[in-house]
């Protein structure tokens, strides 16, 4: 085995699902920082709009996460991907062939139904073992900050040669290859992964919102992608009328993002080392505030905005990136398929009412409305923070568990819970597996003693 400790498989597990996953972020995302400036033929074109097309797929997605999860529980996780991916082809292409910014909201929609985010996830855990499933979704979630990245490069690049039309029929093509990927370099699962690490279970999710912890990260990831979405509104047309003109855009966007990774890393050793994960969050959530005062008062200085941008993208990555770690140290033991499927929710709802506000304040307020709302917003979260626990650094394990019935199960949990290093233990009879949140001092030979599982 490798030093990294993933098998062949896993590796071909973690690179092919990420690419199919980044693929299909990166055609979402290469909109961002172009359609207010060649969507302008359209006809119907005004700010509103320019906000709503960008983020209507938001809408969609967050209506169908959670469904399009449980669904891959029932009739499997490739259906659910392929038929994903087809949807979001068929909205490219209606973005692609639409005459009016009404058709590209509908296409942009339809791409949105291709909600696959819970699906991947839910492969990408069946298909990998336990000990090393963080792993694999870390390839994952580096893929999709890179897909960004690769996006603010791309995006301007296509646009500039091929106009908004070419680049939504790219945005086709990288679904069609999605799926190529999917059916060629993809294994298929023998087993699922149990049902507490995947998908979203309904009854659960009443219980994820009203935990005071969960519901914080969930408004938070609400709002990044509110702001997220609204400033790639105005942007754009700042940054014209500050001297840029379209073309050259990315030569300011990819260096900044890229440059915004290697800031960030200042951030990520302060929080292990000092173990201050809450400090660290709320510096970065102000290092965002900073950049977007910066925006709204220097939004005719190129230089103003060029650090703007950067400071935005240092902000934006680290909490993007740590966001979904605390979903998964906060949420009860055995419930993270319903905390993620909540926190997604509202991520991609985020987009779609960061779309909508957005282009409603440049409208009635202009560019530096926009950065002020986004700013006030911005504000909020970090009272929000306020009352953030600072997280224990607790890993997760889900052991199988030779498990009868009820009261032997209950008997499990409690001998669970009284191991070295255990801090939270359930044993689900349905599922035959056990649940568990450790520290340093877990033994786990000692837990796999009392499940019968093999060592």
């Amino acid at each position: 085995m490798a030093a990294s400790g993933l098998s062949g498989t896993e590796k071909k597990v973690a690179f092919s699902l990420a690419s199919v996953f980044g693929l299909r972020m990166m055609g979402l995302f290469m909109i961002m920082p172009v359609f207010a400036l060649y969507g302008q033929h359209l006809s119907g074109f005004s700010p509103l709009w320019i906000g709503i097309a960008i983020g209507a797929y938001g809408l969609t997605q967050a209506l169908l996460q959670i469904p399009m999860g449980i669904l891959s529980d029932k009739i499997g996780r490739k259906p659910v991907i392929l038929g994903g991916l087809v949807l979001f082809a068929i909205g490219s292409l209606i973005a692609a062939n639409a005459d009016s910014i009404y058709g590209v909201v509908f296409g942009r929609a339809v791409q949105g139904m291709g909600a696959i985010a819970a699906a991947v996830l839910a492969l990408a855990a069946d298909l990998t073992r336990d000990e090393q499933r963080t792993k694999v979704m870390a390839i994952i979630g580096i893929c999709i900050g890179f897909s960004f990245a690769l996006a603010l490069l791309v995006g301007p690049i296509v646009a500039q040669h091929l106009g908004l039309s070419g680049l939504f029929i790219l945005t086709a093509a990288l679904a069609v290859l999605g799926m190529v990927i999917v059916q060629a370099l993809v294994p298929n699962p023998i087993y699922q992964a149990p049902r507490g690490d995947t998908v979203a279970a309904p009854a659960r999710l009443r219980r994820m919102l009203a935990d005071p912890q969960l519901f914080r990260l969930d408004a938070g990831i609400f709002i990044l992608h509110l702001v997220l979405t609204a400033v790639f509104v105005a942007l754009p047309l700042d940054l014209v009328d500050a001297g840029l003109v379209k073309e050259k855009h990315w030569m300011l966007y990819f260096p900044a993002f890229i440059g915004a990774f290697f800031l960030m890393v200042p951030l990520i050793i302060i929080g292990v080392k000092k173990k201050n994960t809450k400090a660290t969050f709320q510096i970065a959530l102000v290092i965002m505030m900073l950049a977007l005062a910066g925006m709204a008062l220097f939004s005719h200085s190129l230089t103003a905005l060029s650090i703007a941008i950067l400071l935005f993208f240092t902000g934006f990555n680290y909490l993007e990136a740590s966001l979904p770690s605390l979903i998964a140290k906060f949420c009860p033991v055995g419930e993270k398929g319903s905390a993620m499927g909540v926190y997604s929710t509202s991520q991609f709802l985020g987009a779609f009412c960061g779309g909508m506000l957005g282009g409603g304040a440049y409208q009635l307020l202009g560019a530096q409305g926009v950065f002020e709302l986004a700013l006030g917003l911005m504000l909020l979260w970090l009272l929000l923070t306020l009352g953030m626990a600072n997280p224990v650094m607790l890993k997760s394990y889900t052991l199988a568990a030779q498990v009868a019935d009820k009261s032997q199960a209950q008997v499990m949990a409690t001998r669970l819970s009284q191991l070295p290093g255990v801090a939270e233990a359930i044993v689900v009879l349905e599922e035959k597996v056990a649940y568990l949140k450790v520290d340093e001092y877990f033994d786990l030979r000692q837990a796999r003693a009392v499940l019968g599982s093999p060592n």
